[in-house]
C-alpha cells in the first residue's frame, strides 16, 4: 500500500497539458493529509489541476478518536465500501501526477525502501478518486485516494511488502486513456482502466525513505467549510 510518493514539480505539470489556479508550489514529499496536485476535467472538459488533501477522508472530518487511513482505495471494493463508493459511482476520477512512489522490499530480511517510477524517468499518472469539501465562502476543497490493484503475479511489484502478505499496485495510466479515464461515468467501464503497468516500462531502486519533514500548513486547504 503506498502512502508516500514525490508528487509532480509545478514546472512538470504542463507535461500533462493541465491548467491551473494560481496554485503555489506544493511539499515535495507527499504524505496522508499533505497537499498535492491531481488532474479533473474541468466544466468545458479541459484538464484542470487542484490542490487535494492526501487521503479521501481527511482527519478533520472523522469523528474524535477515529483514525483510519484512505490514502489507498482496493479495486475490488472501491464500488462496495461507503467510503469510496459514492464518489466511485459519481465517475469522481482524477489522476494523480507524480514522479515517482516508495514501497517496502523485505528480500534482504528487513524492511528497505525502494523508489518506484519509469524507465525513461519521465512523470506519470495514477489513477485516482477524488471527493469534493464545501469550504468558506462558497468555495470546493478537495481531498483524493489512490486506486490499487492486486500485484501477486506482478515480476515487479510482488517484490515489495512483507512476506505472505497481498502484493498491491497503484495504478498507473498510459497518457492516450488520461482523458477517456477522466471522463468516464460508468463504474463498470472504468474499471477496465485498472491494469498493471507492463513491467519493462518501470524503473525501480533502493532509496533511503526521505524525512519526514513537517506538514506545511500554509499550503493546506480548508476542509473544515
Amino acid at each position: 500500500m503506498c502512502t508516500h510518493y514525490t508528487p509532480s514539480r509545478a514546472d512538470h505539470i504542463a507535461y500533462f497539458e493541465a491548467t491551473g489556479h494560481d496554485l503555489d508550489d506544493w511539499h515535495r514529499e507527499t504524505w496522508p493529509d499533505y497537499s498535492a496536485p491531481i488532474i479533473m476535467h474541468g466544466t468545458s472538459g479541459n484538464r484542470e489541476v487542484v490542490l487535494g488533501s492526501y487521503g479521501l477522508m481527511p482527519k478533520s472530518k472523522l469523528p474524535p478518536g477515529v483514525r483510519f487511513t484512505t490514502v489507498n482505495a482496493r479495486s475490488e471494493t472501491i464500488g462496495e465500501l461507503r467510503t469510496y463508493a459514492k464518489p466511485w459511482r459519481e465517475g469522481k476520477l482524477c489522476l494523480v501526477p507524480m514522479e515517482d512512489f516508495f514501497e517496502p522490499c523485505y528480500e534482504s530480511g528487513k524492511a528497505v525502501n525502494w523508489r518506484i517510477g519509469l524507465q525513461d524517468a519521465s512523470d506519470f499518472a495514477v489513477a485516482g478518486l477524488f471527493k469534493e469539501w464545501p469550504e468558506a465562502e462558497g468555495k470546493i476543497g478537495y481531498s483524493f485516494t489512490q486506486i490499487t490493484i492486486n500485484a501477486d503475479d506482478h515480476p515487479v511489484m510482488r517484490r515489495f511488502h512483507k512476506p505472505g502478505d497481498e502484493k498491491r499496485s497503484l495504478v498507473i495510466l498510459r497518457p492516450e486513456d488520461w482523458d477517456d479515464w477522466l471522463s468516464c461515468k460508468n463504474p463498470e467501464f472504468a474499471r477496465s482502466f485498472l491494469l498493471p503497468c507492463p513491467p519493462e516500462l518501470m524503473r525501480t531502486e533502493a532509496a533511503p525513505l526521505p524525512p519526514r519533514t513537517k506538514k506545511p500548513k500554509a499550503k493546506e486547504p480548508d476542509l473544515l467549510g
